[in-house]
């Protein structure tokens, strides 16, 4: 029979300094074996593979050892030590509490708690799974666990935190086990592949590490498969793939430049090969999203250090996010995740996927998604200036050049009459792109004719947006507000406001706070209506209270609650018939 050990029992650590990603857990249990303030019970939670019960065997076996280091390690080398290597210690018990979650079980190991160590100092009762305990489990343990013996300590390991009484979390120290980061699980594993004479390509424990999710003991099963599959070649970037059913990520890369260049055809054809491989639609939209999340971080240096991938591909994760603008990757992503949303539900998931896709690659042409608008370019006079009337189709379009553009424009600067003239569609990704800003007029190589036919239509734009900042436009989009208001409270403390406006502020007087507060509870939606329906941008709103206006307003009357003789008074004389109906069944009220 074979003797082969996995990884994640054999190169389990035995040291605090061996343990991987919990450095803050570790430096706390040695400041405690070294102050000598050790707690009696250790709640030890967090995600699956992480080290929990590595800690837990370490403190143990550290607590138990007659030969500490100085720095509060175990020796590895007295019999304590040795008993526990070879799983024959009497002071160390490991209990499953999946498997014995009844009180029959918890009630054993108190009885056995009251037996003192034979040899040793400490007795550690190690309780892996304690959120599997039944409610009668936890009853019988909570007495034990607050006042054990002197010589007796408990650490008790969970996945699920939640589901752990209150009043056992208030017995314990707890510490919280952090998802092992990407870098720590490849440096594991790369000095693993030293220890075991394995060679392995940087990016592919990259993989391994990231598939792993966090966990160390996943990360080893799964390098323990990709060992047997390499067959004693080394572990490459594409067997990696095969074997653990990922896209390669230069298909990303791909279709990321033909989503910037509006090639559709590219793009489908590139997501059928995908389909061909035997890869799922949702294989596909979770990898593309981290492929633009990724873009994403590349956009700022200060964020570049979410950016999980090897040095190789950093920087042409760098070069491609110069490409797509900002705008580009949050409409896009938004877009993916909504498809991602509703791709449960779709009976045709590849059509489904297929329209995402050619969404996003006319994304460039459409509008910038609200809020992730980018700081255009383009010169133009403010809102407030006021546009000379275009001419009429005979006349050319001097006097529009000047004034609605930079002066560059109308100094020479046009190019030549020999340019070529561009299509219906281009002409369309034309005025596109000066609407957004991503093109200056005066860089265009068109046609004077052309020219004048772009700029009229931008002109024509502008003066559409004149600012309607009035105090009567604002009286109007005020009530229009209050009138579509669902909240009856709200209207009423718009109706009875009035209002003053001095600049581009406006001033809110009401009578009442209760009127101020609902007011200022949906200034920020009321400002951005106000601001949209009338082009002031910079438009702001004060609220402010008048004590002197409360008399004017007209609260409404409390409703007083009638008593059954003021009811029966009161239906007698709408309908006199109800007496007669009372004598004739000898019906009487109750006082």
């Amino acid at each position: 029979m074979s003797t082969f050990v996995v990884s994640a029992r054999k190169y389990r650590p035995l040291r605090f300094e061996d343990v991987v990603g919990q450095q803050h857990v570790a430096q706390t249990l040695k400041n405690a074996l070294a102050t000598g303030h050790l707690a009696h019970a250790f709640l030890f939670c967090g995600p699956r593979g992480v080290g929990k019960t590595t800690c837990a065997r370490i403190l143990a076996r550290v607590l138990n050892c007659e030969n500490r280091t100085p720095a509060f390690e175990a020796c590895q080398q007295c019999s304590s030590c040795l008993a526990f290597r070879d799983d024959a210690s009497w002071n160390i018990f490991e209990l499953d509490a999946a498997s014995n979650n009844g009180v029959d079980h918890i009630r054993a190991l108190v009885e056995q708690v009251r037996i003192p160590p034979q040899r040793g100092q400490y007795k550690v009762y190690i309780i892996d799974e304690v959120h599997m305990l039944s409610q009668g489990a936890f009853n019988a343990f909570l007495k034990t666990l607050e006042e054990p013996p002197p010589y007796a300590v408990f650490i008790l390991a969970t996945t699920e935190k939640h589901k752990i009484l209150p009043t056992i979390l208030s017995r314990c120290q707890v510490f919280d086990f952090r998802r092992i980061e990407v870098t720590d699980i490849v440096a594991h594993l790369a000095k693993i592949c030293r220890l075991e004479g394995i060679q392995a390509d940087e990016e592919a424990l990259r993989i391994i590490a990231q598939k792993a999710d966090g966990s160390l003991r996943d990360a080893l099963s799964i390098f323990d498969r990709l060992s047997s599959a390499a067959g004693g070649r080394p572990i490459c970037y594409q067997t990696v793939l095969e074997n653990l059913n990922i896209l390669d990520y230069d298909y990303y890369f791909q279709i990321t430049d033909a989503l910037l260049s509006e090639d559709t055809s590219a793009v489908l054809l590139l997501f059928d090969d995908i389909l061909r491989k035997g890869f799922e639609p949702e294989i596909f939209l979770t990898g593309l999203a981290d492929h633009l999340r990724n873009l994403l971080v590349c956009r700022d240096p200060a964020t570049l250090s979410l950016l999980e991938v090897g040095e190789n591909l950093r920087e042409r994760y760098q070069q491609q996010a110069q490409v797509a603008s900002l705008s580009f990757l949050m409409t896009a992503l938004s877009i993916i995740n909504d498809c991602d949303v509703n791709l449960k539900t779709a009976r045709h998931k590849r059509l489904h996927v297929e329209i995402a896709l050619l969404r996003i690659c006319y994304l460039l042409r459409a509008e910038l998604v609200p809020g992730f608008a980018e700081k255009k370019t383009i010169d133009v006079p403010p809102l407030s200036h006021k546009l000379e009337p275009l001419p009429t189709a005979s006349e050319s379009l001097p006097k529009v050049l000047a004034n609605s553009l930079p002066k560059a424009s109308t100094q020479g600067n046009l190019p030549p009459s020999t340019a070529t003239e561009l299509s219906p569609r281009d002409m369309q990704a034309l005025r596109t792109d000066i609407k957004l800003g991503r093109r200056r007029i005066e860089d265009i190589p068109l046609r004077l004719d052309a020219f004048d036919s772009v700029v009229a239509e931008e002109a024509i734009q502008i003066a559409k947006l004149e600012s309607r900042l009035s105090l009567a436009n604002v009286c109007a989009e005020w009530q229009n507000f209050a009138n579509t208001t669902p909240s009856p409270s709200l209207r009423q403390a718009m109706s009875a406001s009035e209002l003053s406006l001095e600049g581009e502020s406006l001033i809110v007087y009401v009578g009442l706070a209760v009127h101020k507060n609902l007011i200022q509870a949906e200034i920020n939606h009321l400002r951005d209506t106000l601001r949209r329906n009338l082009n002031a941008p910079k438009l702001n709103i004060r609220v402010q209270l008048d004590e002197q206006r409360a008399s004017a307003v007209e609260l409404p009357k409390p409703r007083r609650i009638l008593t059954a003789k003021e009811k029966l008074d009161q239906m007698v004389q709408a309908n006199p018939a109800v007496l007669d109906l009372l004598k004739r069944f000898e019906l009487k009220i109750d006082e």
